[in-house]
């Protein structure tokens, strides 16, 4: 069965080579055309600069993932009649973060309660970091003993899953710390510049070809279930865009922007904003659904487009988006700003279910049954080359951006941060400690705490680092390339046959080599030995000074008050907690925050 796959495998690649053979004209060219539009974009950065956010939006986007209203920019809502007793209480509660002894104890009661969920850990873990940024020497030993038990626990059972998921507390905090570390050098190193123009590449890809804004398909992607499958004819388009408001207040200017006849209006107003707006950060730009877009015709002729009105064409109970081609639009348009208001795709009026590339077919329940079990049971044969090829032609002429960016990832050619460095000598620490010998076992922790807890997140997830917006179809795209980064941290051999999915075949003849990149990255010389107490990370806290903690500590003292009683008997029971008298003042925290005498 073995051999089997294995000559599976090599059939499999030796198929992906000729069809990235019989692409490559196409490659070639789509690469010296993205090629000029790079160039140019690298000429305007000098001048603009790449848009980072700053340290605190960063900081609250990779703490606090998906939540608008993060602690991390917002004050503490406090009562006003006793605004100054809470101040106070959560003053306390800060310095009392500053022992050792309780913030252990605080951690081991909270993750040793079974109402304390995944989501709990993660969320108490970035409010502790928040909270403890401004003193990121304590905080890292505070993490250095969490790790070291940590990995008592794995190394008693299986080692090799140590920091691959994110289930504890020390998980989470590893990962906001690496953020904290890592932002400086994003910034001022040239890691982040591969990662932007990566990014800024797979969308100039993505907006030249049609791209469904419904289903979000496109026809120029890495990711398979993105791909816009059907035959659209485009016909690309330069509009004459006359200006009002624009950067800089020239009123009347005329601005060339790059468009398809198949875009729906609000696809068109998008990328005449991307165009016009080059090199200003995507928080100030406009909003798309903000402006109209007007088509002009002579002196008196004015038409405002919008993506539906009486115009649009509809048939059994379907609506389809207007074009620039159902416009007919082939002279200058002008954009003007305007109060419209934008809304998701779904029903048009009058419950019309909207299209726009391709028009869902409608098939009977039944049909659809027997088609997904007949699926089931077929077993691919060859490998989907109509669709594959339109894939390896992006990835052949997005290679390059991938290439350097991966490159930068795993520090090749490039000194190692000092984060990295103290992190490996850790690990390296820990293994000997722990009796682990085994070289693959050390790799795994350090590709997982590195890579996989960090890196991946920063390749997937350009909003987190830079002010842009991230289309659906971009995001897709990027989670390829993720995925590519994941595939060559993990150990063995990456082998793939005729079962495996499309966007597994894409980067299969690299991953061998990104794996020996993996495994040859850089460590650096050894720091653990030269600053027992960190004061080589002392440098990294540059940008870590100007954020309000106290909505943080509000929130933690909730995760205190849920589970006070249990808190309060561990501090009891501790030594060192009682020669401290930690369950003390924790009660005084108590009766400062809701103002009453709490007793043990």
């Amino acid at each position: 069965k073995s051999k089997q796959a294995l000559r599976d495998y090599r059939k499999v690649l030796v198929q992906l080579e000729n069809l990235e053979v019989s692409v490559g004209d196409q490659c070639r060219k789509e690469f010296t055309d993205l090629m000029t539009e790079m160039t140019d974009l690298s000429g305007e950065l000098e001048g603009s600069g790449i848009p980072f956010l700053d340290y605190g939006t960063y900081a609250q986007r990779v703490f606090f993932p998906g939540q608008g209203g993060a602690p991390a920019r917002q004050g503490a809502k406090l009562p006003e009649g006793r605004r100054a007793t809470v101040e106070q209480g959560l003053a306390q509660l800060s310095s009392l973060l500053n022992s050792k002894a309780f913030l252990l104890t605080l951690i081991h009661t909270l993750e040793g309660q079974a109402s304390f969920s995944r989501q709990d850990r993660c969320q108490a873990a970035s409010l502790l970091a928040l909270a403890l940024h401004g003193r990121l020497e304590y905080l890292t030993d505070v993490m250095q003993s969490l790790l070291g038990e940590l990995a008592q626990r794995h190394v008693a059972r299986n080692p090799k899953l140590m920091l691959r998921r994110t289930e504890t507390m020390v998980e989470k905090l590893l990962t906001n710390w690496m953020s904290i570390c890592m932002y400086s050098y994003l910034r001022v190193s040239v890691a982040g510049e591969p990662l932007y123009l990566l990014f800024r590449a797979i969308k100039s890809q993505v907006d030249k070809g049609p791209v469904d804004a419904v289903t979000g398909q496109a026809k120029r992607t890495l990711s398979d279930e993105r791909l816009l499958r059907e035959d659209v004819p485009v016909r690309p388009l330069t509009l004459s865009v006359l200006l009002r408001g624009a950067p800089g207040g020239a009123g009347g200017q005329r601005v060339p922007a790059r468009v398809l006849d198949t875009d729906t209006i609000s696809q068109v107003k998008e990328k005449i904003l991307d165009q016009v707006y080059r090199g200003v950060p995507f928080s100030q730009r406009p909003p798309a659904h903000a402006l109209d877009l007007e088509w002009r015709s002579g002196v008196a002729g004015h038409l405002t487009l919008s993506d539906q009105d009486l115009t649009s064409v509809t048939h059994n109970g379907w609506k389809r988006l207007n074009t620039l081609q159902h416009y007919k639009v082939r002279v200058p348009v002008a954009w003007v700003p305007s109060l419209a208001l934008g809304g998701e795709w779904g029903l048009g009026e009058g419950g019309l279910r909207l299209w726009h590339l391709v028009k869902p077919t409608e098939e009977p329940e039944a049909a659809k049954q027997q088609q997904r079990r007949s699926s089931l049971r077929e077993r691919p044969t060859a490998i989907p080359e109509i669709y594959l090829t339109r894939l390896l032609s992006v990835k052949g002429t997005l290679q390059k951006f991938v290439e350097d960016a991966l490159q930068a990832v795993l520090s090749v050619g490039r000194p190692v941060p000092v984060a990295v460095k103290f992190l490996f000598d850790l690990l390296d620490e820990l293994a000997a400690r722990h009796g682990v010998s085994e070289p693959e076992t050390l790799h795994i922790w350090k590709t997982n705490s590195l890579l996989l807890r960090f890196w991946v997140g920063v390749v997937r997830n350009p909003q987190l680092l830079f002010d842009v917006r991230v289309p659906d179809n971009v995001d897709a795209a990027l989670s390829v390339i993720g995925q590519t980064l994941i595939d060559a941290c993990t150990p063995g051999q990456h082998s793939v046959g005729r079962d495996s999915p499309v966007n597994k075949l894409l980067y299969a003849r690299e991953i061998p080599r990104y794996k020996e990149l993996v495994e040859n990255c850089p460590q650096g010389p050894s720091l653990l030995t030269r600053s027992p107490h960190q004061s080589r990370l002392s440098p990294l806290q540059k940008y870590s000074s100007d954020m309000d903690c106290s909505a943080a500590l509000q929130e933690l003292y909730g995760y205190i008050k849920k589970y006070y009683d249990q808190i309060i008997s561990a501090l009891d029971e501790d030594p060192v907690g009682q020669k401290m008298q930690l369950a003390c003042r924790l009660q005084q925290i108590a009766a400062l925050v809701e103002n009453q005498v709490t007793a043990l």
